[in-house]
């Protein structure tokens, strides 16, 4: 599933190539995705530039001149790519956004666990897709004290704790792993039994993993691929996730593999404490 990194990714491969387009027409061949294809979305984007894209948690967000946004989650197995006009429409491809520079967005997702909708560009926060997601780990103000805050009171696994997006967005299962490895935290450590000093190390860990994997392109382990159809290559630098019985990349000890939350857990039984 394309995390916060691939999205990422994305919106830079696509914004300085459609920023100044202006959409033309949608055609929407398939509305059954997460939630149904509005109906009204070819009325209410079609004819309106493309003024910026930017990323809240794992959305993609288009703003339109107009003060309409144009809102795309890849779900599972989404791709956004940007091809000539006359492309032939591929299999899964469910909604094309045509643009005057004679050129198509092709939405396509074999699952259909993707979502495309425009709402009004300042109700965005309000609405009940973003309202409750939390703080964005790459913008100031994402530290250890932030979370230590956040920990107050619980006592899950911290593997559990910063999946929630409740109160972090889009580290999601892998970059989770890599983190926790890199901070040399055990995955089922409570959150009530981590120091002010291992928060730290754990935010710090938690922003260079996502940064770096943003630098490489993304993971693209099934079906992630940027703007113009490039994978990613952070795969190549993982870890532990995915390397059960493989040497840790750091002490040589066997990487383990537990389920949490009925996903993948990898972590060093050495390093991680």
């Amino acid at each position: 599933m394309p995390e916060l990194p691939e999205v990422e990714v994305l919106r830079r491969s696509l914004e300085p190539a459609v920023v100044g387009d202006r959409i033309e027409r949608v055609r929407t061949w398939n509305r059954s995705l997460r939630e149904p294809v509005s109906r009204g979305l070819a009325k209410r984007i079609s004819g309106r530039r493309i003024e910026r894209l930017r990323r809240r948690a794992k959305y993609l967000l288009i703003d339109l001149e107009g003060g309409t946004t144009l809102i795309v989650h890849l779900g599972m197995s989404g791709r956004l790519t940007l091809v000539p006009e006359r492309a032939p429409r591929e299999p899964h491809e469910h909604v094309g956004v045509f643009l005057s520079s004679r050129r198509r967005l092709r939405f396509r997702d074999p699952r259909r666990f993707g979502l495309v909708l425009a709402l009004s560009t300042d109700r965005i926060e309000a609405d009940r897709h973003f309202r409750h997601l939390g703080v964005e780990p790459l913008e100031d103000g994402f530290d250890g004290a932030l979370l230590a805050r956040a920990a107050h009171g619980r006592r899950a696994p911290v593997k559990s704790f910063l999946l929630d997006g409740r109160i972090v967005v889009g580290v999601g299962n892998i970059y989770a792993s890599e983190a926790l490895h890199l901070a040399g935290v055990h995955p089922k450590r409570s959150v009530a039994r981590i120091s002010a000093e291992r928060w730290g190390q754990l935010a710090g860990a938690v922003r260079t993993i996502l940064a770096s994997a943003i630098e490489q392109g993304g993971t693209t382990l099934n079906d992630f691929a940027d703007g113009s159809g490039a994978p990613g290559y952070f795969q190549v630098a993982l870890a532990v996730y995915d390397r059960e019985g493989e040497p840790c990349t750091r002490c040589g000890a066997a990487v383990k593999r537990i389920v949490q939350g009925n996903r993948s857990t990898f972590y060093c039984p050495r390093c991680q404490r």
